[in-house]
């Protein structure tokens, strides 16, 4: 998988706009900030496809296609003019692989210190995994006021696994914004299909939920992850209706199929 991949799973989708007459699409642009410095993503979406792109080091672009009707992601790289991708089956084969993987690690942590045994265990959160067959431990979120992020004052959410903060979040009513549940269905999907390899990822790309499924009410335009000290922020800095050509959810023809990210026989596209 590309070094810019994981960003597009875990922190691509948020969002403002006019009804649903003007386009059957929706552009967002949306800044990630961590320690070592920002990047801007602009996501394309249609109701069953979506592409997350961001300016790779070569001058060219890094991104994900998610086709949802396919259940299939493509991974570019407008650089290096190649691709690999990843079906359903895929997912679900390592899904199943990472499952009982870990939970064979969490047999055999059995046996260590209990010392030890949490020094694995915060590394192990700290890669996005958990012991226990790979399920990840709910988020529960307690609401602390408000904030202003770009021009939407929000309402701000702090989230806890345990008693210990991970996450916050700051929201607005998607009414306001001029979304339904139904614009952004095929990002659902994309959580779903990207969380059978990353549980505790899945929650951090954009979906309406209920309050009782999300665990907070309204949609987020301000993301935070927190890993100790370290902090990843997606905020949103722009979002607007638009049509986009068939050609944007598409491998350009002449791009390299590589071997995907796990596995699997590279070959031209056709």
């Amino acid at each position: 998988m590309t070094r810019h991949a994981p960003a597009f799973f875990l922190a691509a989708l948020s969002l403002t706009a006019s009804p649903l007459l003007a386009a059957d699409g929706i552009l967002i642009v949306q800044k990630t900030t961590t320690a070592s410095g920002s990047e801007t993503h602009n996501v394309q979406i249609e109701p069953n496809r979506v592409r997350a792109e961001t300016a790779g080091r070569g001058g060219g672009t890094q991104g994900i296609i998610f086709d949802g009707t396919k259940q299939t992601l493509y991974i570019v790289d407008d650089g290096r003019k190649a691709y690999s991708e990843m079906t359903k089956e895929d997912v679900d084969r390592v899904g199943g692989q990472m499952s009982a993987a870990m939970a064979q690690m969490q047999e055999q942590m059995k046996n260590l210190p209990p010392e030890q045994r949490a020094r694995v265990e915060a590394m192990m959160r700290g890669r996005g995994a958990m012991p226990g067959a790979g399920a990840a431990p709910k988020t529960t979120y307690k609401k602390t006021g408000t904030d202003t992020v770009g021009k939407w004052t929000c309402d701000k959410y702090a989230g806890y696994q345990d008693d210990k903060q991970v996450s916050e979040v700051c929201t607005v009513d998607p009414k306001a914004l001029g979304f339904t549940a139904a614009d952004f269905e095929v990002t659902k999907q994309l959580a779903e299909f990207f969380g059978k390899l990353m549980p505790q990822g899945a929650d951090r790309i954009f979906a309406i939920g209920s309050p009782e499924q999300q665990g907070y009410s309204g949609v987020p335009v301000r993301h935070v992850t927190i890993n100790g000290d370290q902090r990843t922020t997606s905020e949103l800095v722009d979002v607007k209706r638009q049509s986009f050509p068939a050609s944007t959810f598409e491998v350009p023809a002449g791009y390299t199929k590589e071997a995907g990210p796990f596995g699997g026989r590279g070959r031209g596209r056709q």
